[in-house]
């Protein structure tokens, strides 16, 4: 039966065919390979509705959430705001950018038709009534809000041998390409969904590596932007300093146009070139620290680097990014003090029918409801982080300046000043690792995620090839808000290396 829903599942991924196994397309509507821009085509060319795109993804969710779980609730607005679209394409109005387009995001985001429940029992009831900043933009720009993403419960900072993907409302979600293995986390569902066709756009968050570890595991484009460039107002927070959402796509010219949605009102417009000649020139750093987990990744990324070597780049090679021995522990401490300080002002705003006002009462609330909150693994996160003082402890303080030092001046700037980079490239990954409830997560990561995480600057992951069928992403990464150079960087690596032979 495994063996059969992991056939079918790719099957779906790849070419589109049918749950009964016929090679039938499972619909004929063929919005599910739409590019932005090209749905937009037919929407102007009147060959598709929004009510008939919007009903294809939602009778896609039906048909394979149940074995994904990548989906915790649908809008049950969508189909009226697609059927409203619809007048105005009858009535030849101008198109937003976003006009007609599903978006998937994730359950730490608010939106006003859903609760916004971060995976977790505690907040099914979160209804707050109101849309992120980010969420007004992509509603301002047309975009269909078909709903929220399952995640890694408390975006993955619960406990230390957490299962990514596993929230007590939603599940446990599962990689596309096999069931039995790992989403990654904490934007699990959000990813999943992009890799699986359920829907064009999805939105992640990530603190440290949640949107590119997800991305990298099911084979699609995910960006960590610059920090602040998008708004965190209605984001459920981890660690303000590190907290971002980012764009989850298929392509990278579809993630430049919903970062500038996301973006907007903040910054002026992200200038991205989309060229496949972007590299030509650029001097590419090559992180080989990084890239030592497994032959066959190492294999994936040297056809990488021959890409990039081809499209007229400067090769940089075997760079390090030497942690000091400190760094690991600094970095834990920032999350946990600034998990507590910031939850506990989330919470203590909470709708009515949210019976928690603090991370104590989080806490409480855990044990009360043990069966179903902590059946796999505990709340030692949550514990070690309620012991933690206010902002103003020296403790925080130095452990945040010495993350930020060694982060960027000693980091990622020293390198690209020294080696006068414009970007470095490293795996960003090894290939998804098998689901244990049990015993928590136990793949190797990438040496890179924390660097961007930290700084503030922005990571971008992409497609670099297959390992046994498995997919293994390309992490692209830039100094301080390069966010627009980085996307078309990547973009001349997309274009240029889908030509070859990327699969081991």
């Amino acid at each position: 039966m495994q063996i059969h829903l992991i056939l079918l599942l790719t099957c779906i991924l790849l070419t589109g065919c049918s749950p009964e196994g016929n090679n039938e397309p499972l619909n004929e509507n063929p919005a599910m390979k739409f590019t932005i821009k090209e749905l937009h085509q037919s929407y102007r060319e009147k060959t598709l509705s929004v009510s008939e795109v919007t009903q294809y993804f939602l009778d896609r969710i039906e048909a394979l959430n149940p074995e994904l779980n990548a989906i915790i609730s649908i809008n049950p607005e969508a189909m009226k705001v697609a059927a409203a679209q619809d007048v105005s394409l009858a009535n030849n109005e101008d198109l937003g950018s976003l006009f007609g387009v599903p978006i998937l995001v994730k359950d730490n985001i608010e939106t006003r038709e859903l609760p916004t429940t971060v995976g977790s029992l505690a907040l099914k009831n979160n209804v707050t009534l109101r849309d992120a900043d980010l969420v007004v933009n992509l509603r301002s720009a047309g975009a269909i809000i078909l709903g929220k993403t399952n995640l890694s419960e408390w975006a993955n900072f619960r406990s230390e041998r957490s299962s990514s993907g596993w929230s007590a409302i939603g599940g446990q979600t599962r990689n596309p390409y096999d069931t039995t293995r790992s989403p990654c986390g904490s934007s699990s569902g959000s990813a999943v969904a992009i890799a699986a066709r359920l829907s064009i756009l999805a939105i992640g968050t990530e603190t440290d590596g949640s949107v590119i570890c997800p991305s990298s595991f099911s084979g699609i484009v995910g960006m960590k932007p610059s920090i602040d460039l998008v708004s965190q107002s209605g984001i459920v927070p981890l660690a303000h300093t590190q907290d971002t959402a980012g764009p989850m796509t298929r392509n990278v010219e579809d993630a430049a146009i919903l970062l500038n949605i996301m973006a907007a009102n903040k910054h002026m417009a992200l200038a991205v070139n989309l060229s496949k000649d972007e590299l030509r020139n650029k001097r590419v750093g090559i992180l080989r620290d990084s890239s030592k987990s497994h032959e066959g990744v190492d294999a994936l990324f040297e056809r990488a680097i021959n890409t990039i070597r081809e499209s007229g780049a400067v090769i940089v090679d075997d760079l390090r990014l030497d942690k000091p021995r400190k760094f690991g522990r600094d970095s834990y401490d920032v999350l946990l003090y600034e998990f507590k300080h910031n939850i506990n002002q989330y919470l203590a705003s909470s709708p009515d029918g949210v019976s928690v006002a603090s991370l104590q009462d989080l806490i409480e609330f855990n044990l009360t409801h043990e069966a179903d909150e902590m059946p796999y693994f505990k709340q030692e996160i949550f514990l070690k982080s309620q012991k933690k003082g206010p902002l103003t402890d020296q403790v925080y303080i130095d452990a945040l300046a010495r993350n930020r030092r060694v982060t960027r001046e000693d980091g990622l700037d020293k390198l690209l000043e020294t080696h006068h980079l414009d970007v470095m490239i490293a795996p960003s990954g090894g290939p998804a690792f098998t689901i244990d409830l049990l015993n928590g997560d136990h793949g190797v990561g990438s040496g890179i995620t924390s660097y961007p995480a930290i700084s503030g600057y922005p990571h971008v992951t992409l497609p670099m090839g297959k390992l046994h069928g498995l997919p293994v992403g390309l992490s692209f990464v830039a100094g301080a808000n390069s966010d627009a150079a980085l996307l078309s960087m990547a973009y001349a690596f997309e274009k240029n290396h889908t030509d070859q032979k990327n699969e081991i």
